[in-house]
């Protein structure tokens, strides 16, 4: 019976974009966040602040159980295996988010969550499909730090500004400088900044290392324009409109 699973387990493949393990998990995290969001709205202050931060807690739990499992099996690999991919760490540090609620934070998180975290979910990395804790490990990941920020912004009306968009850039390239750091210290591959993802990603469009890296970095501030627009427009309505 043992001997079965692992035989099945080992001939689970990567996800292929498109496919139901890559459609049907976005699916169920749309209408879950949609009736998190919608009821959340008339509770109290102090329960919609426990909602999220519990939820929080289950994102980065799933992270921290999910290591110290692969940890126990013993082929655990620095190099490859650490959280320090930006979803993952951001998912270790999400609690700290959801308990403090500060502005600054939401700043930062918002565009490295919509920006990262949604391109992961178009283009999904993943080498194990269903149903193997890897896989799940991934869609609560990716689709619950969505679910966090969607939810700070549409239940405690927490806004981005202009100066937003440098705050997180800012904030960004200090979390790569931590990356270099670290790949050199590892001889690691952390936020793919020595290789592209073996899977297919928009870095596809940006050439070979090093200049996918560059073009990279060059459209940040335009991409966190694009996602900054939807709050640009809301704040002119409501100016017009007094």
């Amino acid at each position: 019976m043992i001997f079965q699973l692992a035989v099945f387990i080992s001939s689970i493949g990567r996800v292929a974009i498109g496919s139901f393990e890559h459609l049907i998990p976005i699916f169920f995290a749309f209408v879950f966040a949609f009736f998190f969001i919608r009821f959340s709205i008339k509770w109290s202050a102090n329960k919609q602040q426990k909602a999220l931060h519990f939820f929080a807690v289950f994102v980065s739990l799933t992270i921290i159980i999910f290591h110290a499992y692969y940890f126990s099996l013993g082929n655990y690999n620095f190099k490859t295996d650490l959280p320090l991919y930006l979803c993952s760490f951001i998912a270790l540090l999400i609690p700290i988010f959801t308990y403090y609620r500060k502005h600054w934070m939401y700043e930062v998180l918002l565009f490295w969550i919509v920006a990262g975290t949604l391109q992961g979910v178009i283009t999904p990395d993943i080498a194990e499909g269903f149903p193997t804790f890897d896989y799940f490990r991934y869609w609560i990941v990716h689709l619950g730090l969505l679910i966090i920020i969607f939810y700070a912004t549409f239940v405690f009306g927490m806004r981005p500004t202009f100066k937003s968009i440098f705050k997180s850039v800012l904030a960004l390239q200090v979390y790569v400088v931590m990356m270099v750091a670290i790949n050199a210290l590892l001889d690691a591959n952390y936020f793919y900044l020595n290789e592209k993802p073996k899977s297919a990603s928009v870095l596809d469009y940006f050439g070979d290392w090093p200049y996918y890296i560059i073009v990279t970095q060059l459209i940040l501030v335009p991409y966190f324009l694009v996602i900054y627009l939807p709050f640009y427009i809301e704040k002119r309505r409501k100016k017009q409109s007094i």
